[in-house]
C-alpha cells in the first residue's frame, strides 16, 4: 500500500508541483493550504507523512506538530522553512518533529528524506547540534543565480510570481527584460518547472557566446563530414529540447543573419541540420531573455521586428534587488545557509550594522552580487555572525558616498536632500525619487512644498 503524504503550505502551484512529483514517485498525496484545511484531512484519516511550511497564513507548522503529536504519533512531521526559521525548526525538532528542510526544496532530496521518515531510519530526536539542514547541498556549477522557490514578499516579487504562475501552463513564448544577476535563468526555469512540460529538457543557450558562423551547427546540429570540423553529428539545441523549453539567455546579441534562421525555424517549428536533406519536427517552448531594450533595438534595426513579436507573446521584468528592498534579507539569508553549506561553517546570520547596508545598498550586480559577496565574507569570518568588516571595500565606499550625498530622508534634511538627488538624477524626478527611496507622488508633493517644481 501506498505511503500517504500531507503537503500544507500557502503556495498552490509550490504544493501542486510536489504532489505531481510524489505521486510519479509512487506516494499517495493530498494537499492543504492553510491550517484548518490541514487539520480537516488529518481528522479524515491517518498520513505517514506530513510536510508543513513553518509559516501559515492562519496558524504555523509548530501548531499542526502540536495537534499531530496529540492524535497519531506515528506520523512523521518534515517542516520547510526559510534560513531565517532554522532555529525554530530546532525547536520544533526538540517538539517531535522528524526533521527539516530549508527551501528552496530540492525534489530529490526532499523523496530521499521522507523515505529516512517512512522507514524509520532517521532519528527524531535530532538535537540542536545537528544545525546543517539536509536541504543545504551545494549547488552546481551551473545552477541559476537564483534557484527555484525562493521568494520575496514584497508586492513586486508577488506579483512577478503571480505572472510566472499565469504563464507557466500555456505554450506562449516568453520576453524575460532585466539586468544583469536578477535572476532572469531562475524565472525561466521556473516557468519550466511549473508548465505541461517540466518532465521534459530544460535547455539553456547563452546566445552572446556562440559565434555567427557555428550558430547554424549550435541551434540546429550538423552531420558528420558536412563541413571542417565535423567529425561526428551533433545534436542542437533545438533538437536537445525537443518537448521541452528552450532558453535563449541575451537574445539581444544574436546577429542579424542568426535572427532570420531563427525566425524561420520557430515560425515553421522545422529544422534541418547543417549537411541534412531531411527536415525535423519539432515541438518546443521558447523563452528568451534579454538586458537591453529590443524595442529600441527594432527602431534602429539591430533586432528583427517579426522575431521580436515572435519572441514577445508574454513579457516578464525581472526586478532588480534595489527595486525590492523589503525581500533584501530574504535573499541574503538563503545565500548564506548556501555559502555555509559550501564552505562547510556555520554562520548564523547578520550583524546589525551589515543588515543596514544590506538595506541601503544599492546591490548594482543585483542577486549574483550579493551571492558573490556572502559567500567571500562567509569564508572571511571567523565568528558565527557576518560582521561589517569582512565586506569588499567597493560596497563600503559606496554607501559612505551615499551618506555624503546625504540621500536619506529627514525631516531635518528634506529639502536639501531632494535638491542633490535632482542634480545628481540630472533633473529626472523618477530617478530622484529612486534615490531619496519614495514614490514620484510624494517627490511631487515635496517638490510643491519647497517651490522647486522644476
Amino acid at each position: 500500500m501506498a505511503a500517504k503524504i500531507l503537503v500544507i503550505d500557502d503556495d498552490m502551484a509550490f504544493c501542486v508541483m510536489l504532489k505531481t512529483f510524489l505521486q510519479k514517485k509512487g506516494f499517495e498525496v493530498v494537499n492543504a493550504y492553510n491550517a484548518v484545511q490541514a487539520k480537516e484531512e488529518i481528522s479524515k484519516g491517518f498520513f505517514d507523512v506530513v510536510l508543513t511550511d513553518i509559516r501559515l497564513p492562519d496558524s504555523d507548522g509548530l501548531d499542526i506538530l502540536k495537534h499531530i503529536n496529540e492524535v497519531s504519533n506515528a506520523t512523521r512531521v518534515i517542516l520547510m522553512t526559510g534560513y531565517t526559521d532554522i532555529k525554530t525548526a530546532v525547536n520544533a525538532m526538540k517538539q517531535g518533529a522528524f526533521d527539516y528542510v530549508g527551501k528552496p526544496i530540492n525534489p530529490e532530496e526532499i523523496l530521499h528524506l521522507i523515505g529516512l521518515a517512512i522507514s524509520k531510519k532517521g532519528q527524531a530526536n535530532a538535537t540542536a547540534k545537528e544545525v546543517e539542514p539536509v536541504s543545504v547541498k551545494k549547488q552546481p556549477a551551473n545552477a541559476a543565480p537564483l534557484p527555484a522557490f525562493v521568494k520575496g514578499n514584497s508586492p513586486a516579487s508577488q506579483t512577478l510570481h503571480e505572472h510566472i504562475a499565469l504563464v507557466a501552463p500555456t505554450n506562449m513564448s516568453v520576453l524575460i527584460i532585466g539586468d544583469s544577476g536578477t535572476g532572469k535563468e531562475y524565472i525561466a526555469q521556473s516557468i519550466h518547472n511549473l508548465s505541461k512540460r517540466k518532465d521534459k529538457p530544460f535547455i539553456a543557450v547563452d546566445c552572446g557566446a556562440i559565434p555567427k558562423d557555428l550558430a547554424s551547427s549550435e541551434f540546429f546540429g550538423h552531420i558528420k563530414g558536412s563541413f571542417t570540423g565535423a567529425v561526428n553529428d551533433k545534436t542542437g539545441h533545438f533538437e536537445a529540447a525537443n518537448g521541452g523549453t528552450l532558453f535563449l539567455d541575451e537574445v539581444g546579441n544574436l546577429s542579424y543573419e542568426v535572427q532570420v534562421q531563427l525566425l524561420r525555424a520557430l515560425q515553421e517549428r522545422k529544422i534541418k541540420p547543417v549537411g541534412s536533406n531531411n527536415e525535423m519536427q519539432v515541438d518546443i517552448r521558447v523563452i528568451a531573455a534579454t538586458n537591453e531594450d529590443l524595442a529600441e533595438a527594432v527602431k534602429h534595426g539591430d533586432f528583427r521586428e517579426d522575431l521580436y513579436h515572435r519572441l514577445n507573446e508574454f513579457s516578464i521584468k525581472a526586478l532588480r534587488l534595489s527595486e525590492r528592498k523589503q525581500d533584501i534579507m530574504i535573499f541574503a539569508g538563503h545565500f548564506l545557509a548556501q555559502a555555509n553549506q559550501e564552505l562547510e561553517k556555520d554562520i548564523e546570520g547578520f550583524d546589525a550594522q551589515v543588515i543596514t547596508l544590506f538595506k541601503n545598498y544599492d546591490w548594482p550586480g543585483n542577486l549574483r552580487e550579493m551571492k558573490n559577496i556572502i559567500k567571500r565574507s562567509v569564508l572571511l569570518e571567523k565568528s558565527n555572525i557576518i560582521q561589517y568588516d569582512v565586506l569588499p571595500h567597493e560596497m563600503k565606499d559606496n554607501q559612505g558616498s551615499r551618506s555624503n550625498d546625504s540621500f536619506g530622508y529627514t525631516k531635518g534634511n528634506e529639502e536639501e536632500a531632494i535638491k542633490k538627488a535632482l542634480e545628481k538624477a540630472n533633473y529626472n524626478k523618477s530617478k530622484a525619487a529612486k534615490l531619496l527611496d519614495i514614490d514620484r507622488k510624494t517627490l511631487y508633493n515635496k517638490l510643491k512644498l519647497y517651490n522647486l517644481d522644476l
